[in-house]
């Protein structure tokens, strides 16, 4: 280590202390190393710096090994190192010089001719450091000093003295502090000269591979996701994890242990009670205790929670002696979670009872803070649930329940609102909770008590402001009729909303657009429902181009599948499925769970593809849209399922499965024309295939005159009969109005082309197969060429009609049943992961312990994976990751 120098016998050299007694030789030791310390390279490169500058900081929290690190990098030194453990200088100047001295004259560093040692504990000669420096100053080669628990210092005389020695040494002195605190010496000036090596609590954490290191040094070989989790939990303190590896090694099940400990029942806890808390004031340890119910601080709220005025200079000072209180900036700051998590159970047991009321304070002054998610988490925690459900419905936050990044977490906090907890907005915040899962039995009672305890509150004599919640009110109404296709009383509530819009202060509505955009999603699908299409797409579109980021993501993602839906029953499935493509894409860019919102972007993307006779493809598409948000499993999107179930039922030939599936189990308080004219469709198919023509006509005829699609099948039933002419008139009687969409004029020409070749007409056949033959091209349209029967098959094969249908529709160029469909969308990377452990015939609990999270969060990773695949099984998962080389 140290290197001893010859020089001449110091004379007069103390062999005691200014206080008469020995020196205490343990502080001038090396501390030892433990066997199972990791050595880090990345910190003992930073402290070769310490060789180039005058001055090392090596500052950090209790146990975040500063010490140990210090001594395995002096362990390799070959230039002369004295080190000092500081525990005197609280004894005087004298003291400390007279040790410091003793701790260079250890390691043969030669000493001033006459210079002794300090005879007096309180002080020292200003000579005797002058001479010091003098000496330090013409060594050839430097001295390195490590002041170690140099935090004990606090007294500013001794700080000016050893800044005045470092100054002075010039480059025959190098000093490196160890210590806990800010160190009384000028280090702006160090600093802005390029002459301070700095080394912080940051650089000291472990990060997870040097964890797993760590841990396997003790014995625990755990992959770098465990070590992971465990770093974030302790964030990287280093006696934190020693002491957990310790604890970890006396279990049976190591790595459950270290995923599960319970942090105020174990060493770790001892160690920051009593190297931190006890160490504090009585006023200190009582902010400390308080504050540690609060995820996230500043000081006025620790007064709001203390009584006092005084956290502001606590707090800096306890974040500047790395008293485990982290500084987020703006004056914002937060415990270790460990430490948190002590105190926190500390609080319980030495003040019983206080928790609550502390969750009170701090949910009152967060509400005039504006802070409303910490407002309603402190309130649920104090359990004032009136308190709670009226900050959520006075800020107008109700949308917030049902779209955004907060809404599953609001539904979980609220579920657990016992029933004794009552009012307008407990009832409102119920119904919205059931509304959502789309229980309409008990979310509609929870609705009318709000409602009525609205109206006995303005009956009052001073009545608080209720147009807030009024407006929830005329919100939930609105959601009440999309979910029982209610169009007028949709409308009703639509217009009251519009009229209480006016009384809720602007400022609110410009913080939740989502508001806005529920009451529009609500209307525009209730109008869907009601088959007024171009009303219900003016109100969609809307929402589909509001802005408001992940707040409206949901309802930008189900507007644009309606708005596709809307675009399909027209005849329009390029545009279709453009929109539904956008809807996919328009939730997972904001990260919200997945699958997130209605899903019948899918639907519509399954219809297209049995329209392109893709089969395989539309099944996967259909069976990754089952699972949806539940608040949008209204009857438009059940009679859409059943639409793209039966459209692909009837493309393989399963009539019966195709009649079950075209009529669903839609609860609705009217009938929906476009919902009957799809399942007469469906049921028209089913009379033409039993051979029953004019019945499958007379079905369709039926329906009302704009139902395009309906008399384009009656026209085919009557041809089918034997009837040319009535089909042909049948289809004159179109309105030129109804601005069709390719998929329905492709098969309203077909039938014109078959009526002219049943009666003899061959170049109008031709003519009108040529016509839909160039307006299916675009949008590859095949199903109505498949559907058409034998009768086209002899002009598809001959010139020119062959070209026309070459590429495309001829059935070398049809899709094999068999070829996997495209990825759509990229696989995330946890999703990669997942697969990657599915592929090794890992159950989904596996999967979820070796990746350190929920099963649910590995099955919504699966099923994201799923649709992106397009298949629905495991297995096919592994077989099509494998085929594209994604794993």
């Amino acid at each position: 280590m140290a290197g001893l120098e010859e020089s001449d016998p110091e004379p007069m050299v103390p062999e005691a202390d200014p206080r008469g007694d020995p020196y205490l030789r343990t502080r001038f030791a090396v501390p030892a190393r433990p066997e199972t310390f990791l050595r880090r390279e990345r910190l003992v490169r930073h402290l070769d710096q310490a060789l180039r500058t005058p001055l090392t900081m090596v500052n950090g929290a209790a146990g975040a090994g500063k010490t140990l690190l210090l001594a395995d990098w002096a362990a390799d030194r070959d230039t002369p190192l004295a080190w000092f453990t500081t525990d005197a200088a609280d004894q005087g100047p004298g003291m400390f010089w007279a040790y410091l001295l003793e701790a260079l004259r250890t390691v043969g560093v030669t000493l001033p001719p006459g210079g002794g040692s300090p005879a007096d504990a309180s002080q020292v000669p200003r000579t005797l450091l002058a001479r010091l420096a003098a000496e330090l100053s013409t060594r050839d080669r430097p001295v390195t000093l490590v002041l170690d628990e140099y935090d004990r210092v606090s007294d500013p005389e001794i700080a000016e003295q050893l800044e005045f020695v470092l100054h002075h040494a010039g480059p025959g002195l190098r000093l490196i502090l160890v210590t806990r605190t800010e160190p009384l010496l000028p280090l702006h000036r160090y600093r802005a000269a390029g002459d301070l090596t700095e080394i912080r609590g940051a650089e000291l954490a472990f990060t997870p591979e040097e964890a797993a290191a760590l841990l396997a040094l003790h014995g625990l070989r755990l992959p770098v996701s465990a070590a992971r989790a465990l770093v974030e939990r302790t964030r990287g303190w280093a006696a934190g994890l020693r002491l957990c590896a310790l604890a970890a090694q006396e279990s049976p099940d190591p790595e459950r242990y270290l995923k599960e400990f319970e942090a105020d029942r174990s060493t770790v806890a001892d160690f920051l009670l009593a190297e931190v808390l006890k160490r504090q004031s009585p006023e200190i340890q009582d902010l400390l205790l308080r504050v540690s119910v609060l995820e996230r601080f500043c000081p006025e709220l620790a007064d709001a929670l203390t009584g006092r005025c005084d956290a502001g200079p606590l707090l800096a000072g306890l974040h500047r002696d790395n008293a485990f209180v982290e500084h987020l900036g703006h004056d914002r700051y937060r415990l270790h979670p460990l430490f948190g998590e002590i105190l926190r159970a500390h609080l319980r047991v030495r003040e019983p009872g206080l928790e609550p009321e502390l969750h009170r304070r701090a949910a009152r002054w967060l509400r005039r803070s504006g802070s409303l998610t910490e407002t309603l988490g402190h309130g649920a925690a104090a359990g004032d649930w009136e308190f709670t459900a009226g900050a959520l419905i006075d800020d107008l936050a109700i949308g917030r329940l049902f779209t955004g990044l907060l809404a599953d977490d609001l539904t979980e906090l609220f579920s657990r609102m016992p029933p004794e907890a009552r009012g307008p907005a407990t009832d409102l915040v119920r119904a919205a909770r059931d509304l959502s899962r789309c229980d309409l039995e008990h979310g509609l009672p929870h609705l009318h008590r709000a409602e009525q305890g609205l109206a006995r509150e303005r009956r009052a004599k001073d009545p608080p402001d209720s147009a807030a919640a009024e407006l929830s009110c005329a919100l939930l109404e609105t959601l009440a009729a999309r979910l029982t296709g209610a169009a007028g009383r949709a409308e009703e509530a639509a217009e009251a909303a519009g009229r209480l819009r006016e009384r809720v202060p602007a400022h609110l509505l410009d913080e939740h657009p989502e508001i806005t955009a529920l009451l529009l999603a609500h209307l525009g699908s209730a109008r869907l429902w009601a088959g007024r299409f171009e009303e219900a797409r003016a109100a969609l579109t809307e929402v589909a181009d509001c802005a408001g980021g992940a707040s409206t993501a949901l309802l930008r993602e189900d507007a644009l599948g309606r708005l596709a839906l809307i675009d399909y029953l027209g005849g329009w499935p390029g545009r279709a499925e453009r929109k539904a493509r956008a809807a996919l894409t328009e939730t997972e860019r904001f990260g919200l769970p997945q699958p997130s919102g209605s899903g019948i972007g899918r639907l519509v993307l399954a219809a297209v593809a049995v329209d392109r006779n893709e089969l395989r493809k539309a099944r996967a598409l259909l069976d990754t849209a089952g699972a949806s948000y539940p608040a949008m499993r209204d009857p438009v999107l059940e009679a859409g399922r059943a639409l793209a179930t039966a459209r692909l039922h009837l493309a393989r030939g399963d009539t019966r499965a195709a009649l079950e599936a075209a009529r669903p189990a839609v609860v609705a308080d009217t009938d929906s024309p476009w919902a009957q004219g799809q399942a007469a469709l469906v049921a028209a198919a089913g009379h033409l295939a039993a051979g029953r023509p004019e019945t499958a006509a007379e079905l369709l005829e039926g329906m009302p005159d704009e139902q395009v699609g309906c008399a384009v099948g009656a026209a085919k039933a009557r041809l089918a009969a034997g009837r040319p002419e009535a089909a042909v008139d049948l289809l004159d009687r179109i309105s030129p109005d109804a601005r069709s969409g390719p998929a329905l004029t492709v098969r309203a020409t077909l039938v014109r082309a078959q009526a002219a070749d049943e009666t003899g007409d061959a170049a109008g056949a031709r003519r009108f197969v040529a016509q839909a033959l160039h307006e299916a091209r675009r949008d590859l349209l095949r199903r109505p060429f498949l559907e058409a029967g034998p009768w086209i098959r002899p002009l598809l094969g001959a010139a020119p009609l062959r070209a026309l249908a070459e590429g495309w529709l001829t059935p070398g160029a049809t899709p094999p049943e068999d070829r996997p469909p495209p990825v759509v969308e990229e696989l995330s990377g946890r999703e990669r992961d997942v697969l990657l452990r599915l592929a090794q015939m890992m159950s989904t609990e596996e999967i979820a312990a070796d990746l350190y999270v929920s099963v649910n969060t590995v099955k919504t990773h699966l099923k994201s994976a799923y649709r992106k695949l397009s298949v629905n099984r495991r297995n096919d998962a592994v077989r099509r990751a494998r085929e594209l080389g994604l794993i």
